[in-house]
C-alpha cells in the first residue's frame, strides 16, 4: 500500500482529527477521497464541484449517465438537496439514518445532474462511519460511489482501493483514509421515495419490515424507472468465473456457511458463522481467490429470507453473469 496515498483515519476506537482535516482540505481543493463506510469504502468528492466528481467518473471508469449517492451529514440536509419528500421519507431518514439506506428522492432545483444521472431524483445516505461522518461535517456532502473500477468486487478495505485505482489516484491531490474494514460489507439498501409506496432498487442490510414499521407504508419490490447504483445485470465480478452452489472442483474456491463441508479438493475461502458474518467476507473472499489464481468461485449463498442474504444473493448472481 503506497504510504504516499493512505492516510490511517481509526486508532483505537477514535477518529484522527488529522486525517479528517487532511480529507477536507483535499475535498475543498477539488482532489478525491477514499472514504470508509459501513458498507463498503466510497471514492468521495465534494458533491458540487463539477470537476472532481467528474474525476470520479474518469478514475472508475463508471458510465456518465450512471447515478451516483450524495453522502450527507443527516436528516437535516434533506431538504437542501430534494423537494416534495413525502413524510414516509423523512421519517425513514430521522430513524436510520445513519445507516446503510439510501432514499431516492425527487431532487430540488440546484441538485447538479451530474449528479443524477440525468433524471429528476437524486439519492442520499447518511453513512453510519465516525470517519465518514466526520469529514463530511468537515467537508459538506460528497458523492461518493464506491472506489474501485465500475463493474468490479466492491472494496472494504482502504488495501482494496489501492489495488483497484491507486495508479489512477494523485498522491499531491488524492489519499484514502484507512478506517479499517468494513462491517456489514455489501452496499446499501436503496428505496425509491418518489411515490406513495417506497419501492427496494438494491438490496442491503436495512429489513422490509423495518422500512414499513418506520415509513408507515408497504414497501414494493416492483420494478421501477429510476435508475440506481448496481443495477446492471452484470455487477461486482472478480477475475475468477463465479457459480452459485457447492460443485467446486479440485483447485477451484468454495465459500459458504460453517457447517457445509468443503468439496474435496476446493480451496475453502472463508467459512462465516452466520448471514452477517457471510455478507462481511462476500467481496473480501472473491478478491482472495483472484490474489490465489483460482480460476473459479462456487459460492453458497445464505438460504435465508433476510434482506441482507438476499443482498448476498443478488450480488453473488450479479457477479456471476458474463
Amino acid at each position: 500500500m503506497s504510504d504516499d496515498l493512505v492516510t490511517p483515519a481509526w486508532r483505537s476506537g477514535h477518529v484522527e482529527p488529522g486525517a479528517v482535516a487532511r480529507a477536507a482540505d483535499a475535498l475543498a481543493a477539488g482532489g478525491v477521497v477514499g472514504l470508509p463506510t459501513e458498507t463498503v469504502y466510497g471514492l468521495a468528492a465534494a458533491a458540487r464541484d463539477r470537476a472532481a466528481v467528474g474525476r470520479v467518473f474518469t478514475i472508475k471508469g463508471r458510465p456518465s449517465d450512471h447515478p451516483v449517492i450524495v453522502h450527507v451529514s443527516g436528516p437535516a440536509d434533506l431538504p437542501a438537496w430534494g423537494k416534495n419528500v413525502p413524510g414516509y421519507a423523512a421519517r425513514l431518514a430521522a430513524a436510520l439514518w445513519p445507516g446503510p439506506l439510501t432514499l431516492v428522492v425527487p431532487a430540488a432545483d440546484d441538485v447538479p445532474r451530474y449528479l443524477t444521472g440525468g433524471q429528476d431524483t437524486v439519492g442520499l445516505r447518511c453513512p453510519a462511519h465516525p470517519v465518514a461522518l466526520a469529514v463530511i461535517e468537515a467537508a459538506g456532502a460528497v458523492a461518493a460511489p464506491s472506489a474501485n473500477r465500475f463493474g468490479q468486487v466492491s472494496p472494504t478495505t482502504a488495501a482494496d482501493v489501492i489495488a483497484d485505482i491507486g495508479d489512477r489516484l494523485d498522491p499531491v491531490h488524492d489519499l484514502v483514509l484507512d478506517g479499517g474494514p468494513c462491517p456489514v460489507g455489501v452496499e446499501s439498501t436503496i428505496l425509491d421515495c418518489t411515490d406513495d409506496r417506497p419501492r427496494v432498487l438494491r438490496w442491503g442490510a436495512v429489513e422490509v419490515d423495518e422500512i414499513e414499521r418506520v415509513g408507515g407504508r408497504p414497501v414494493s419490490t416492483a420494478s421501477s424507472a429510476v435508475r440506481a447504483p448496481g443495477g446492471l445485470a452484470s455487477h461486482y465480478a472478480p477475475r475468477a468465473a463465479v457459480h452459485l452452489g457447492n460443485g467446486a472442483a479440485p483447485g477451484e474456491g468454495f465459500l459458504a456457511l460453517t457447517g457445509v463441508p468443503t468439496p474435496p479438493g476446493a480451496v475453502r475461502l472463508a467459512e462465516p458463522e452466520d448471514t452477517r458474518a457471510y455478507a462481511a467476507v462476500v467481496y473480501r473472499s472473491l478478491r482472495d481467490a483472484d490474489a490465489l489464481g483460482l480460476p473459479v468461485v462456487w459460492a453458497q449463498p445464505p438460504a435465508d429470507g433476510s434482506a441482507l442474504a438476499v443482498a448476498v444473493r443478488d450480488r453473488l448472481a450479479r457477479a456471476a453473469v458474463r
